[in-house]
């Protein structure tokens, strides 16, 4: 007798108003930043829909995004799944704008890395000067810290660990290479106003040999706290060529001049 249960997909949102309207969508996860290894991360990808115009006047009730995912809720994503969220312009701009590292990414991802990319789509990542600024290289630093105090153990909320990874390195290697990731991105947002997708090579390789375990617990904190330090002193000094918060007008103009030709209005 078999006993064994196939996991069930896990579904939230409309697929039916979320699919057919998207502009854009790119890989997100490890591949998108070039720091993936074989066999041990999961498949992320996130897009943009246009939603319709009752859902932007309010009329009708709506999520305001679509999340599928291959495992069942509370189960931690491993090899060969794959997660899936699409969120709708206005969200995702919502989000972008205060610099949430992970939403950028579509607007920065190569070419190879996008799935979808319609003309509105690449009208939004034409777009992606724009949502630099002091406050996104703020939002870095904040993912950067919640994932050096994970990769410390030091993180004060009930969080997701790697049991294989701690038995096999003495620590969450893989918190350290975001952790990592994050500090250096922060920087060169800061200090070249740019974010380069796949990383440069030499953070690039450097992210990896961490995240395979190669570097030590202490050398990598030391080495986050460099870069943090040296964000900080950009910021204090006013060396950041960056705008204090996202070019708010710019991105409004575009976006209702999009919702309109979308849907012909």
């Amino acid at each position: 007798m078999n006993n064994q249960v196939t996991p069930v997909n896990v579904e939230y949102g409309d697929p039916s108003v979320a699919l057919p309207n998207e502009i854009l969508r790119s890989v997100v996860g490890s591949g998108v930043h070039g720091i993936a290894i074989a066999g041990t991360d999961d498949h992320d990808e996130m897009g943009v829909y246009i939603e319709p115009p009752e859902y932007v006047l309010g009329v009708r009730k709506h999520r305001d995004d679509y999340v599928w995912r291959t495992q069942p809720e509370g189960a931690r994503s491993g090899p060969g799944d794959t997660d899936l969220v699409l969120y709708s312009l206005a969200k995702y701009l919502r989000l972008a704008i205060k610099g949430n590292p992970t939403v950028m990414l579509p607007l920065f991802a190569p070419q190879e890395s996008l799935v979808k990319v319609t003309s509105l789509g690449e009208e939004l990542r034409a777009l992606r000067s724009s949502f630099l600024s002091r406050q996104a290289v703020e939002r870095f630093l904040g993912y950067m810290h919640s994932q050096h105090e994970r990769m410390l153990g030091q993180s004060k909320r009930n969080v997701p660990n790697r049991p294989e990874l701690i038995a096999k390195h003495g620590w969450d290697v893989k918190y350290g290479s975001h952790a990592l990731r994050l500090a250096h991105q922060g920087y060169e947002i800061a200090s070249a106003g740019r974010l380069t997708l796949p990383m440069p090579d030499a953070e690039r390789e450097r992210v990896l040999a961490v995240k395979r375990g190669e570097v030590p617990r202490d050398e990598v904190s030391a080495e986050i706290g460099r870069l943090e330090a040296a964000v900080r002193e950009l910021l204090d000094s006013g060396r950041c060529p960056l705008p204090v918060s996202a070019d708010i007008e710019a991105i409004s103009a575009w976006a209702i001049s999009a919702q309109r030709r979308h849907w012909g209005w």
